[in-house]
């Protein structure tokens, strides 16, 4: 988690300050500018489009009691992909479009599905790895031959009435 941080708020604005300088110098400061934000605003009309989209989307697949998995994804998508959208630069411009954008959503909802599938297999496997057996250890119900025999006492000056269930 601290490497994805130190990538978001360190790598990314570096990456982007870079992108932004190298473009202001071949199409010259006011053109840059434009361009940053002509895609603004046209990927938040995008994302106003497709999120209204993937909300019907999703109200319909539960009004028809389906499960809404590829609905919920294109939403989280185009919510991510609006975030970028709204960053000023070109590189998380063309991340959150590949978002957004219809054609592309669903080959990176595929893409997120089988790297988390793949996660989901590494951490069942390390959770057996580690777990032994059961649910109560690796030696839950295990007999090695040593048996103590013994008797169960009550020593409770308590309540000692009837307290079992006598209905039919």
């Amino acid at each position: 988690m601290p490497l994805v941080l130190f990538v978001a708020f360190v790598v990314v604005p570096v990456v982007e300050i870079y992108v932004i300088v190298k473009v202001g110098g071949f199409l010259g400061v006011l053109p840059t500018v434009g361009l940053l934000l002509a895609v603004s605003l046209f990927g938040a009309w995008l994302v106003r489009r497709e999120g209204r989209r993937a909300w019907r989307a999703l109200q319909q697949a539960v009004n028809y009691g389906q499960l809404p998995g590829r609905e919920l994804a294109d939403a989280a998508l185009v919510l991510v992909g609006g975030a970028l959208l709204l960053t000023p630069g070109f590189v998380t411009d063309a991340v959150g479009f590949c978002l957004v954008l219809p054609p592309t959503r669903p080959l990176v909802r595929r893409l997120l599905f089988a790297l988390a599938a793949r996660r989901a297999r590494v951490l069942a496997a390390r959770s057996q790895e580690h777990a032994g057996g059961g649910e109560y250890g690796a030696n839950y119900g295990r007999n090695d031959g040593n048996v103590v025999r013994g008797e169960v006492v009550d020593d409770d000056d308590g309540d000692h009435r009837d307290h079992r269930d006598h209905r039919p």
